[in-house]
């Protein structure tokens, strides 16, 4: 099976991965150029600001890196989409919770200070709903991909029933009056 197998290339889901992957790729690109128009020392952790949030070049770096592969996942769309936003929203997540433990500590390379920490897990948590947006959820409507992915059989037994409704034409109204029964 192909990743894109489950997941039809017009599906309305589709266009969710695409605008999130894109919206937060280009923000993280607008992040990253900031820092590299700022001229940032690679690897300085001298607490220089761009917008609001500590950085370097490193930083900077992995910032435009992963904008870029989020705009690579919304132009090449669905399932992709999807899981490039699922991917890099548990990274961001990730992220933040190392960089709690680190934040003073030699090992903070990135720069990282606490508006770090909570933009990396908002964005991580906004991404992450975008890559989950319509697959995980206990009320999926029956015409999703990923519901009828996981109900094959009762998927198959509504197919069956709407072809069998259509093939049968509307029904008929018999008798009049008050008490006409329809067929």
């Amino acid at each position: 099976m192909k990743l894109s197998d489950e997941l039809p290339v017009d599906h309305r889901l589709a266009t969710v991965y695409r605008f999130g992957a894109g919206l937060c790729g280009v923000i993280l690109l607008v992040f990253g150029i900031l820092g590299f128009t700022n001229q940032l020392g690679f690897f300085d952790t001298s607490g220089s600001q761009v917008a609001g949030l500590s950085t370097n070049g490193l930083l900077s770096l992995i910032s435009v890196v992963v904008g870029l592969a989020l705009i690579a996942g919304a132009v090449i769309g669905g399932n992709v989409a999807s899981m490039v936003n699922m991917t890099v929203g548990v990274l961001f997540l990730l992220s933040g919770f190392v960089h709690i433990f680190i934040l003073d500590k030699g090992a903070n390379i990135l720069d990282f200070g606490m508006s770090n920490v909570i933009f990396s897990f908002v964005m991580g948590l906004l991404i992450l709903t975008f890559g989950m947006y319509g697959r995980v959820t206990g009320g999926l409507p029956h015409d999703n991909p990923y519901w009828r992915r996981r109900h094959p059989e009762q998927a198959a037994r509504e197919d069956a029933t709407r072809r069998g409704a259509t093939a049968a034409g509307p029904p008929r109204v018999t008798g009049g009056g008050v008490g006409q029964t329809l067929r």
